[in-house]
């Protein structure tokens, strides 16, 4: 069976097809992404505490665990997604149809694998730790979320500048290089960038205080 995927000669034995359209794979990823975010903020809005930036702030970090932990980590522990015959839903999205935009999953490239692998075991639950911690205002928190933001960002560098300098010829076509490729992938570079301003004046402000409290003790 031939397939959708760049280059044309790339050699995927046994590969099967997607038996999902792509409008029902990306309507059920969105609905249920859309649940996540709307149960989380519904939870975190029992406390009057947790201000509105960091409830928002609750349901990115529950999101994006998710789908480190789910849609990734299936991706990094599943080497055979394209052989599936099953219709399983993750390797449907997970594999198959993210692999039009980067062929790279396809081919089970070392270092996609290596940055995917890693974001699934250590970010992801890094992630969700994160939620419990900003719902308990744990003293950790600036720092949890600044040390996961941190990489998110090298993990997606690293992955966009291998491209560059493999020729970035992975996608199938213009529509999923910038559907798939680059607007999938904007989130973790534009709100990681932003909690890390964050936090870091956040852990800035704390230092501060806290030698100004020694100076007037002594």
């Amino acid at each position: 069976m031939s397939h959708p995927y760049a280059p044309r000669d790339l050699n995927l034995e046994d590969y099967v097809p997607n038996f999902l359209s792509q409008s029902t794979i990306l309507a059920v990823y969105g609905i249920a992404s859309l649940l996540v975010v709307f149960l989380i903020w519904i939870l975190s809005g029992r406390s009057s505490k947790i201000s509105k930036i960091d409830r928002w702030l609750m349901c990115w970090w529950a999101f994006t665990g998710l789908t480190h932990l789910i849609l990734e980590g299936y991706f990094a522990f599943s080497p055979e997604f394209y052989k599936d015959k099953s219709g399983c839903y993750l390797a449907e999205l997970a594999g198959k149809e993210y692999s039009k935009g980067d062929s790279r999953y396809a081919a089970r490239d070392a270092g996609v694998v290596a940055v995917e692998g890693l974001t699934a075991v250590l970010e992801g639950p890094a992630s969700l730790l994160a939620v419990i911690a900003i719902a308990k205002g744990k003293s950790y928190s600036y720092i949890l979320q600044l040390a996961i933001s941190l990489g998110q960002l090298y993990g997606t560098a690293v992955y966009f500048i291998t491209s560059y300098l493999e020729g970035d010829k992975f996608a199938a076509s213009p529509y999923y290089y910038y559907a798939y490729y680059v607007a999938a992938n904007a989130s973790w570079v534009v709100i990681p960038s932003l909690i890390c301003i964050r936090c870091w004046k956040k852990i800035c402000s704390a230092v501060q205080l806290q030698g100004q409290k020694k100076t007037k003790v002594r």
